[in-house]
């Protein structure tokens, strides 16, 4: 009987202990806050010493890859078209499609191909530039397929889009805030049909109205809500698309520039959110109906320039991790907004910036900077800070997020999808 015990003790051990990432079915992968558990990553990334493979991909792109099973999908301009490729974790490409012309990128790190699909094991589901949203089986067959600008008008966004799809019960939604009417919208994953739509408009000053954020969707009081972050507004709808509660009070003096570009985070109910261009955070207590901004505002850091503009932040456990644009990297408790190091982690500077999302990997950060360096730091035993192990340089632009799944790293350059050992 005790060896009996014992070896079910040690089963139990077995089946809780974290393993490494099997799927990556968006962009902040499958807890949306951009973390892994740990595994055996490699913290080389070099092309000529430990690629498994690498393929020139056909155009550009600046989405994440997703990962499901032997699946990978990625997004990117083919022969001037919206584009999307599957790939098998050998390298070998599956099957390719494309969705008509695609609207190009205006700033130079960007495309027609910035949203990164979302996958559900049965089905993947793209968003482009151009309006067009789709959904395919795994073998490339188009389920369906409609355009949210031939439906409700052209976006007005400044820049490029940069929303990417959610997967909320039964339905894909898909974040519109910019200038004039704005929205959420549900498309039922199974046929496409529009399950309901619901605006998001606010009074803001010029251009404090675009955002480029995607959504999260959490359990809250007990249910399913879908947060969205945009407008100078922070809101939680219910899966059927009615408005629950709002909070406001990031623009006080509703300063016009203040576009949102980095999405916010969110951990056991309650969520980061940076907001003017980088220069102020605040940590927001999520739940309750109506209007919530007087309770729900915890804390804000302002005036040190710790806040992400493009980044987004990571929320795990009671934590959160936020990276400037600059390579400045802070730690805050997510339900006090205390700092939790005596000083910011300071990544190498250049000219260049920071616009992937950092990754966490058990207790290693995978930082990219645009020009193609690759920065890996390990937290210290003591909690107090990181330490940088490895910095490797890739041969061309990287703003897309680091995927780490099946211990290993799958790197979308500019020009080429790596998939390192």
């Amino acid at each position: 009987m005790k060896t009996t015990a014992v070896w079910t003790c040690l089963l139990a051990a077995l089946l809780a202990a974290p393993a490494a990432a099997d799927n990556w079915p968006n962009w902040r992968g499958p807890d949306q806050n951009q973390t892994a558990p740990g595994g055996d990553y490699p913290i080389l990334l070099d092309p000529a010493k430990n690629a498994a493979w690498q393929i020139a991909l056909p155009g550009k792109g600046s989405s994440t890859p997703c990962v499901w099973g032997d699946h990978i999908f990625v997004t990117c301009d083919i022969d001037g078209k919206d584009g999307l490729l599957c790939y098998d974790l050998k390298g070998n490409e599956k099957w390719r499609k494309t969705f008509g012309e695609q609207r190009p990128g205006k700033h130079r790190n960007a495309s027609g191909s910035n949203p990164t699909p979302v996958t559900d094991g049965e089905r993947v589901f793209v968003y482009y530039k151009s309006g067009t949203i789709a959904a395919l089986d795994f073998k490339g067959n188009v389920l369906w397929k409609d355009n949210l600008q031939e439906r409700y008008g052209k976006d007005t966004l400044w820049w490029d889009l940069g929303t990417s799809p959610v997967l909320a019960g039964e339905n894909v939604v898909i974040a519109v805030m910019h200038e004039g009417e704005s929205y959420l919208v549900a498309f039922k994953q199974a046929d496409g049909e529009v399950a309901w739509r619901t605006l998001r408009n606010y009074n803001n000053a010029r251009e404090s109205d675009q955002a480029y954020t995607t959504p999260i969707v959490t359990e809250i009081d007990g249910a399913k809500q879908i947060v969205t972050w945009g407008a100078d507004h922070l809101t939680g709808h219910s899966l059927d698309g009615e408005l629950v509660w709002t909070c406001g009070g990031f623009n006080p003096d509703n300063a016009p520039m203040w576009r949102v570009i980095a999405s916010h985070g969110v951990s056991d109910g309650h969520a980061v959110v940076p907001y003017g261009r980088g220069d102020f955070v605040a940590f927001v207590k999520l739940g309750g109906k109506g209007d919530i901004t007087k309770q729900a505002h915890i804390a804000l850091v302002e005036g040190r320039g710790d806040g992400s503009d493009v980044p987004s932040p990571i929320a795990v456990g009671d934590r959160a991790y936020l990276l400037t644009d600059k390579g400045k990297f802070t730690c805050y408790d997510i339900k006090t907004g205390k700092p939790l190091w005596d000083k910011p982690f300071e990544l190498p500077r250049a000219a260049q910036k920071y616009y992937s999302s950092p990754v966490k990997v058990g207790d290693t950060f995978y930082f990219a900077r645009e020009d193609g360096f690759i920065f890996i730091a390990r937290e210290l035993k003591d909690g107090s800070g990181l330490e940088l192990i490895a910095t490797n340089e890739m041969p061309e632009r990287q703003i897309a997020t680091i995927v780490p799944v099946n211990d290993h790293i799958l790197l979308r350059g500019e020009k080429t999808l790596y998939y390192f050992k």
